[in-house]
């Protein structure tokens, strides 16, 4: 084979693998963005009343909050019309406090409460609220992109027994594994 042959084909299998690395990149990033199948996001959402601390009161246990207690949620507008998000911990086991910056932006229209975030590079995850109090903001139920990942944020750090039951039978009612819930304890340092 002609070297300039082999060039040509190289050039070709390298535009391919670029092609194909961006195709399944943009697929990855989609399918990660949505909502679980069968999961309704809320509609009317009024992002200017969602920004500002939330504190969570309970989650599905994942590696990136593992043994934390005292989390809570900042959102706030970024220059370039996204949310900026930071998240906060206290790890007990290092008697240190941990936080991850993100961004978030809507996935379609600013009034259906459906975001994608991302805490690092250009990969999204799907930001999914379930059920809001549309009322006062007062508490939120989250879904990721998938039933591993769920939320239930308040904007102080108890929420009413009631009101916690109601979002707990909710995500059970849609097949979250509500059993597998972390209360999260929101104590104050060297209290209780």
């Amino acid at each position: 084979m002609a070297k300039s042959s082999y060039s040509s084909i190289l050039k070709s299998a390298r535009r391919l693998s670029v092609a194909g690395m961006a195709l399944l990149t943009a697929v990855l990033q989609s399918g990660c963005a949505g909502a679980p199948d069968g999961v309704e996001v809320v509609t009317d959402f009024e992002l200017n009343r969602y920004l500002g601390t939330w504190y969570e009161i309970a989650r599905l246990d994942h590696r990136f909050e593992r043994g934390l207690s005292r989390v809570t949620a900042n959102y706030s507008m970024r220059d370039d019309g996204g949310v900026s998000v930071v998240n906060r911990g206290y790890q007990l086991s290092s008697e240190e406090w941990e936080e991850a910056t993100g961004k978030a932006y809507f996935v379609g229209a600013p009034d259906i409460g459906q975001l994608k975030v991302s805490f690092f590079g250009p990969f999204y995850g799907g930001y999914n609220i379930m059920e809001l109090d549309k009322d006062d903001y007062q508490y939120a139920l989250v879904a990721g992109p998938d039933r591993s990942y769920l939320w239930i944020l308040a904007r102080s750090p108890k929420l009413d027994q009631e009101t916690l039951d109601a979002l707990v039978n909710i995500a059970k009612m849609a097949n979250f594994p509500t059993e597998e819930l972390i209360y999260v304890d929101q104590s104050e340092i060297g209290g209780p």
